[in-house]
Order: C-alpha cells, then structure tokens, then sequence
C-alpha cells in the first residue's frame, strides 16, 4: 500500500485524537516528499547528522522532531530549526540545549522522557527522579517543558504495554495539575499507537506503518 494511503488510513484512525508524528528515519527524500504532499508536515529523526541533512534539502515547513538518544555535542547542530525534542533526560543535556537555544535567540520545546519498560537499551529517567528533575529544569529559561515521551516494553504482551501506558498516563495527569504547559504525551508507536490513545496519548510516532518495513 502507497505511503499516501497509509497515512490517510492512520489518520482516519486516530481522528484528530493525536499528532501523526511521522518516522523517517533512513527514509528516502522521495518518500518524505510522498508524505509531504499528503499533508504531512511532522517528521522524526533519530540521527543528528540524518535530521541536518534532511531539513537542508526539504521544504522549511516541515516540523523536525528529535525523537532519539541525544548527544551533548550533537545539540548544537539543530539548535537552529528543531521543534521539538522528545529524550531530554539528564541535567547535562538540558544545560547544553539551553546554551545553544540562548545563542539561536529562542527557547526549545523538549519533552522529559520516563523509562517504563525494563529494557536496558531503553533511555529515560525512572518515574521516582520526574518531580525533582522537573524543577531542577525551572533553572533554563531557554528551554520550554510541554510534556513527557516514553518507549514501551519491545513485546506482544498487549497488557504489559497497556499497564505502561496507564503509568504514563497518569505521571502526565499529575504534571499537568503542577504546569498547564504540559500538553503532550508522546507514548505508541506502529505497533501499539491505538492502545496508547486509549492511554492519553496526544502525539503518536509511527514508522513502518506508514514506510513499510526497513530492510537495512
């Protein structure tokens, strides 16, 4: 099935419920174009120097999300133009996204990202350390915190997925109580993106759903 259909058929399916966040990933420029010309302005990336290329040589209206494990050092190559960072998770990379949004003269939207699954390859701070790292994050006047993003457990068992999900759910019920400008939950992906709107999903990040599946 054509990129085309595909992201008519998943926004038939979530009706406005969340942001498509559109996975592009090792995808080609022809298929983003693709998804482009459908409507679809919002693309995540996993690699600072893949994201780079991409906004050099596609439309400036496309919205670039960081998506992956971010570098210290790598911040200051999208400083310029991303719209949103979902993996902030360490006090060290606050401080770095900081200094280079104060230099491009704006604030960053970023989202902290919570480790649900047990998986060790999995970023993210534990729920317990969220409200203190929160407010260590009022320091940064150049970052603006809208929410929380968390990756679930690689696995078929749907009610695992689903308990992680009611967790992430309400950690954002509870910051959304503390800050208004809390507005996103960025859980689901291709596999599992409707479970998490049933969880309080408002942004979803789906790959192969929309590409098919990578072969490299």
């Amino acid at each position: 099935m054509s990129i085309k259909n595909q992201i008519s058929i998943i926004n038939n399916e979530i009706k406005d419920k969340a942001d498509l966040i559109a996975v592009s990933k090792t995808r080609s420029v022809e298929q983003i174009i693709e998804a482009y010309n459908q409507g679809q302005k919002k693309f995540g990336e996993n690699r600072v120097h893949e994201i780079v290329e991409k906004y050099n040589n596609l439309p400036k209206d496309i919205e670039w999300h960081m998506i992956g494990h971010l570098q210290k050092n790598k911040v200051k190559h999208i400083s310029k133009f991303i719209s949103l960072i979902h993996s902030l998770d360490r006090l060290s990379l606050a401080k770095e996204i900081d200094k280079n949004a104060r230099k491009e003269n704006r604030s960053i939207d970023c989202l902290i990202q919570i480790k649900i699954s047990n998986d060790e390859s999995k970023y993210g701070l534990n729920p317990e350390q969220l409200d203190s790292f929160y407010t260590d994050l009022k320091q940064f006047e150049n970052i603006n915190t809208i929410g929380l993003m968390a990756m679930a457990t690689f696995t078929k068992d749907q009610s695992l997925i689903a308990d992680e999900f009611k967790k992430m759910e309400k950690l954002f019920k509870e910051m959304k109580t503390i800050d208004s400008k809390f507005k996103i939950l960025s859980i689901g992906m291709s596999d599992d993106y409707q479970l998490a709107i049933n969880n309080g999903s408002n942004m979803i990040r789906v790959g192969s759903k929309i590409f098919g599946q990578r072969n490299y």
